[in-house]
């Protein structure tokens, strides 16, 4: 295994690590756990120890200590030395298997099937919001039936999010035309989670971009972008995913390539690293990264109409892993939501820490899942706001999971819905 991880991984990049320690105070997983294996800088020690061919990758230990990490870059922010941390780990579990049970089935079998299959993955869509809009969810609550189902059951189910519109998801129309003067021609990128539980959102993203002018493009043949299989190692399928995407945009003319996910938008950015060795894509992707943008990211680049009506809330904003650490976007969001006339901002404690949603963490490493949700909701119960702004889903869901558990009606928003309201949307 330490020839296909010098393959896939540069030994330069493991050597710029000196060990100094500054990231551990950052590290989410080495405050709750408090072990220099579960720390960046150890897992980094144990990774070139692969590299070196002085451990096996099929060591137990060395794929615990793995798999346990967020993969949230909050080291990337922190480090002197600029060690890309997640193009390190995330070749590490290229060719190191998962350990538990969860991790293989959800993190592997089924990543790598219904994901990677649109129909699989809306016929699994209607089957949540039927289960949801049906009433069948509330009843079986309510029923005290769920109790039967063995814990981790019940704790996955607990999590469901409600999803967002009907039964039928909504889909982007294939050109959406800009409202007045054509400025900008934009690629949308819909997701794989975002159009079966946050349609509306990604309804508000097409409507944002174009009152801002922008025309976009929704072809249907993209698809999931791999994202989260990167983060359990997956590469090959989320390589075939990346070359799917490549091919939708292909030939568009666009100006740029908007994704309202942080996690998402993450793994395609880093499409022409995923994809360097294919002497087909090599050039496409990374031609096709450089024009991902966080619609956050464009929407402060540009000159933005100016919002109009009232939305009299006061909010708080949760960093997403992936968006701030991952694509280094911080003030963009900030400065979208100061612009929203009668949107009060007040910005939380440690904002930019893992809430512990982490893609699948929170089903495959849930008791440390929990104690970074309970940290975190400690930190948004007291800035007193009413709601949460979240830019990537995953957030979205695991701190609606931590205000149930604690009781609170906290309400939850993308930036672009806020935006979308503010434009009378």
């Amino acid at each position: 295994m330490a020839s296909e991880l010098r393959d896939l991984l540069d030994k330069k990049l493991l050597k710029e690590c000196v060990h100094c320690g500054l990231c551990l105070d950052f590290c989410p997983t080495y405050r709750v756990l408090g072990h220099e294996a579960d720390s960046p800088r150890g897992r980094i020690y144990q990774i070139r120890q692969v590299y070196e061919g002085k451990l096996s990758t099929d060591n137990a230990d060395f794929r615990e200590h793995i798999y346990a990490c967020l993969d949230c870059r909050a080291c990337q922010t922190a480090c002197p030395s600029g060690v890309q941390y997640g193009a390190i780990i995330e070749a590490a579990r290229a060719v190191a298997e998962p350990i538990s049970p969860s991790e293989k089935t959800v993190g592997r079998a089924i990543l790598g099937s219904v994901f990677t299959r649109p129909k699989l993955l809306d016929a699994a869509g209607v089957g949540l919001r039927l289960y949801q809009r049906s009433g069948a969810q509330l009843a079986l609550r309510r029923s005290g039936l769920l109790k039967l189902l063995p814990q981790r059951l019940r704790e996955m189910e607990s999590m469901l999010a409600p999803a967002q519109g009907g039964i039928r998801r909504w889909s982007a129309p294939q050109v959406t035309p800009a409202r007045g003067k054509v400025r900008y021609r934009v690629g949308f990128i819909e997701g794989c989670i975002m159009p079966q539980l946050f349609g509306d959102t990604n309804a508000a993203t097409v409507r944002v971009l174009a009152a801002n002018g922008c025309v976009v493009y929704s072809p249907p043949r993209q698809g999931c972008c791999g994202a989260l299989q990167m983060h359990t190692g997956d590469r090959p399928t989320a390589q075939e995913l990346a070359r799917r995407n490549i091919d939708a945009f292909s030939g568009l003319g666009l100006d740029a390539i908007i994704i309202n996910a942080a996690g998402c938008g993450s793994t395609l950015k880093e499409y022409g690293v995923l994809l360097r060795d294919d002497p087909t894509y090599a050039e496409r992707a990374e031609q096709f990264a450089h024009q991902v943008k966080d619609v956050s990211e464009f929407l402060a680049s540009i000159d933005l109409v100016k919002p109009t009506r009232s939305v009299p809330m006061t909010v708080t904003y949760q960093d997403a892993c992936h968006l701030v650490h991952g694509q280094g976007i911080r003030n963009q969001p900030r400065q979208l939501l100061r612009q929203i006339p009668g949107l009060k901002l007040v910005e939380m404690k440690d904002s930019d820490v893992c809430c512990g949603s982490a893609g699948i963490y929170n089903l495959t490493h849930p008791d440390i899942s929990v104690q970074l949700l309970e940290q975190k909701m400690d930190s948004v119960l007291a800035t007193g706001a009413s709601a949460v702004v979240a830019p990537n889903p995953g957030c979205t869901m695991q701190l609606a999971y931590g205000a149930r558990r604690r009781g609170t009606t906290l309400q939850f928003f993308h930036v672009v819905d806020l935006l979308d309201r503010a434009y009378d949307g």
